[in-house]
């Protein structure tokens, strides 16, 4: 969102705001320093300014749920103000307090990542169905498409693969809080899956988490078969999806799921959980499949028949052009647009 605001500077001379609680210095290339706050954590600075900027603004579009109380007081100075909340997932999924849940219904749109998430809100909040728009999310503006979809021959030398290795990977931030990824039943199925199949598990890791899945993976023997990356940086990101013979992660709780376009977009399928956002981001089954993510035995079948699949350029490309058909950020620029104008 901030690079469409800093697109929309520059070619419209207008002067949309972004204020951020925590940050402290904007990427650049995103947006400029000059459209950008940050307030470090400072959060009186925070609402200070923001309500100050939101008075002066058409529109005021809050990106987390948290921030619905600065909506709020503007909405008691200018009754008249568009109020937009981006709603990602389980932030909003839970029941909120009785005057979140009034607030949004009566002076709030909501631009949900997933028809899942819209569903919910739905359902959790009772919101009428035209106060809620689907804007899926899309891949970053800077990630790196790739050319051609051949294997690096650094990571295979860095991970030791030979030519017959099969690699499943999942990218994501393995945390305490969030144990609903699905990678711990990755590492259950890949125990009857054949030898050479291997599990490279990528993404920093709280001390917590990372001792409950070193310890998982010590209690089936799989230690020579599972690799924990801890995080990637930025520019490893992509050839590790190309290494990848399929992306697996059966979520319980994905809003959406931006790791399954950035597999899409480099030719991988992916398997996820079926109910969840997740079914966006796979365009239905577009994009791979969907396995109930308390079945092991399912996923490991799941994951058998992809593996079983001969891998060429022309499905790789064909999934890459599905991905970027209807997750580009040409397309989510377009989608932005279309809802803030109306």
């Amino acid at each position: 969102m901030s690079k469409i605001l800093s697109d929309l500077n520059v070619s419209s001379k207008s002067n949309h705001q972004l204020l951020s609680l925590y940050d402290d210095q904007p990427d650049e290339k995103y947006i400029h320093n000059s459209h950008f706050s940050g307030f470090r954590g400072n959060k009186t600075a925070f609402l200070f300014n923001a309500i100050k900027a939101g008075l002066n603004s058409e529109s005021l579009i809050l990106s987390h749920i948290n921030l619905l109380l600065l909506a709020w007081i503007l909405n008691k100075i200018q009754p008249k103000k568009r109020i937009i909340l981006l709603a990602h997932g389980i932030e909003i999924w839970a029941k909120l307090p009785k005057w979140k849940t009034k607030f949004l219904q009566k002076n709030t749109e909501v631009w949900a990542v997933s028809n899942y998430t819209a569903d919910q809100i739905k359902k959790i909040h009772h919101l009428v169905p035209a106060k809620i728009k689907t804007l899926n999310n899309s891949l970053d503006p800077f990630f790196a498409i790739p050319a051609n979809f051949a294997k690096p021959e650094r990571l295979s030398q860095r991970y030791q693969l030979s030519g017959s290795t099969k690699v499943l990977f999942t990218l994501t931030r393995l945390s305490s809080q969030e144990q609903y990824k699905g990678y711990d039943q990755v590492i259950l199925a890949l125990k009857s899956l054949p030898e050479e199949v291997i599990y490279i598990l990528a993404g920093k890791a709280d001390e917590k988490e990372e001792a409950r899945v070193l310890s998982l993976i010590a209690a089936q023997n799989l230690a020579h078969r599972v690799i924990l990356t801890g995080f990637l940086a930025e520019d490893e990101i992509q050839p590790h999806f190309l290494l990848a013979d399929l992306f697996v992660m059966p979520s319980k709780g994905e809003g959406f799921g931006i790791a399954f376009i950035e597999a899409a977009a480099c030719g991988l399928a992916s398997v996820a959980g079926q109910a969840d956002g997740s079914r966006d981001a796979l365009l239905n089954g577009k994009l791979g499949d969907f396995v109930d993510p308390n079945n092991v035995e399912e996923l490991s079948r799941t994951i058998s028949k992809h593996l079983s699949l001969p891998k060429s350029a022309a499905n790789a490309l064909h999934l890459q052009n599905l991905c970027l058909n209807a997750f580009s950020f040409e397309q989510y620029k377009i989608n932005f647009l279309n809802l803030l104008s109306n």
